[in-house]
């Protein structure tokens, strides 16, 4: 009879345990920590350490481990520290991503292996179309959007023709393609430079050529490193007499300190679209902002804004289904509600889960201490979505 009781009291015992025995949550974040582009990698390692810190690294009641690997700007070393995470260290979410190449090519391993995937930059055209997955969500934006928006401000502003400059990679030709979808003049030449580990800085061919094209506007897309060294010999090629420069992800807190160190002040007036900004007037950003200026003595990039929002989306889902990680449904759903105080302010997901959100004019100017950096000037776009979403089979 006494053997029966404990038997008895084990069978109730796990009937009543939690339906779940995860002590913590385990995020592995991929980014770039080597070769010239570990300036974006940083600043959004850097966010993630902030956020962790505003979190106390905790989501509801479970520890929170954060996994840093490196891609070293390589698709196939971004796969393998993907394949790393999901079977070696069986994290519950994968995150990070600044490239779209990377990206397409590390999205099976964490899908196929039942994890949910987080784009904290990437937002290639084929994820939010044909490629979407239900366990795949972003906290950026779809490649397209942000030059579409670009195109925009081109009109606006009554520009006919237009030179296309960007790197030759997934994320380049969205870029272009964005400009073109919604640009009304006429393009008059485009120049996709070599991308990558050895990416080409010197772009003195490429600006004799925009020069004889006659070109009234610039477009351009080149973030981390290649930014800061296009607009140096943009402004020393004297195209800005005459070919007034539109960018997309180049003119942001991480070139900025450089080209002000440079005396580079042809930058200052530049125009630039973007989805966040440093003066968005919500309590989360004006608190990550002063943080990340505090900790880190620079302001934060829109990797890092990203990055912030990327740990606060996961701590919503966690804290929906409280610590239960195989309760993959009730944290999709969750994620799918963008119930988390996001420094961008609120927004939605298409069924795509790619933010359906606002995109500003914003315009480099210098702040009241001295510092360089961009402040928005107008609303370009309100709740806008990706045109691929219709391709999204979900």
């Amino acid at each position: 009879m006494f053997k029966k009781a404990l038997l008895a009291a084990a069978v109730c015992g796990l009937i009543s345990a939690p339906a779940f025995a995860a002590d913590s949550v385990k995020i592995g974040f991929v980014t770039t920590l080597t070769t010239g582009a570990a300036v974006i990698g940083n600043d959004m390692k850097n966010a993630v350490d902030l956020a962790m810190e505003h979190i106390g690294s905790k989501m509801g009641d479970l520890d929170v481990e954060m996994i840093f690997e490196d891609d070293g700007f390589k698709p196939e070393i971004g796969k393998q520290k993907t394949d790393k995470l999901v079977k070696s260290d069986d994290v519950d979410f994968v995150a990070g991503f600044i490239w779209s190449h990377v990206l397409l090519a590390s999205r099976k391993s964490a899908l196929d292996a039942g994890k949910f995937l987080i784009s904290s930059n990437a937002g290639p055209s084929q994820i939010a179309g044909k490629l979407c997955h239900e366990n795949f969500f972003s906290t950026s934006w779809q490649n397209d959007q942000t030059p579409m928006a670009m195109g925009e401000v081109l009109n606006r502003n009554g520009v006919k023709n237009l030179y296309i400059m960007a790197p030759n990679y997934a994320a380049g030709k969205n870029m272009s393609a964005g400009v073109e979808r919604t640009f009304n003049g006429t393009i008059v030449g485009k120049d996709l430079t070599k991308w990558g580990k050895d990416a080409q800085l010197d772009f003195s061919a490429e600006l004799a050529k925009v020069k004889s094209s006659g070109a009234e506007a610039l477009f351009v897309f080149y973030p981390g490193k290649a930014g800061g060294a296009f607009i140096k010999q943009y402004q020393q090629s004297g195209l800005s007499e005459s070919t007034k420069l539109y960018t997309v992800f180049t003119v942001d807190a991480i070139s900025l300190p450089k080209l002000q160190a440079g005396k580079l002040e042809g930058v200052l007036g530049s125009l630039a679209t973007q989805f966040w900004s440093p003066d968005l007037d919500n309590a989360q950003n004006k608190k990550f902002v002063s943080s990340f200026k505090e900790k880190y003595g620079t302001y934060p990039s829109f990797y890092a804004a990203q990055s912030y929002d990327t740990v606060f989306l996961i701590k919503s889902a966690v804290e929906a289904v409280n610590g239960d990680l195989s309760n993959m449904n009730g944290m999709r759903a969750a994620m799918e509600k963008a119930d988390y105080p996001s420094v961008r302010g609120p927004y939605s997901y298409g069924k795509n889960h790619f933010p359906i959100q606002n995109f500003y004019l914003r315009e480099a100017v210098v702040d009241a201490d001295g510092n360089w950096t961009t402040k928005i000037v107008d609303t370009i776009y309100e709740n806008h979505q990706d045109t691929y979403v219709s391709e999204c089979p979900l």
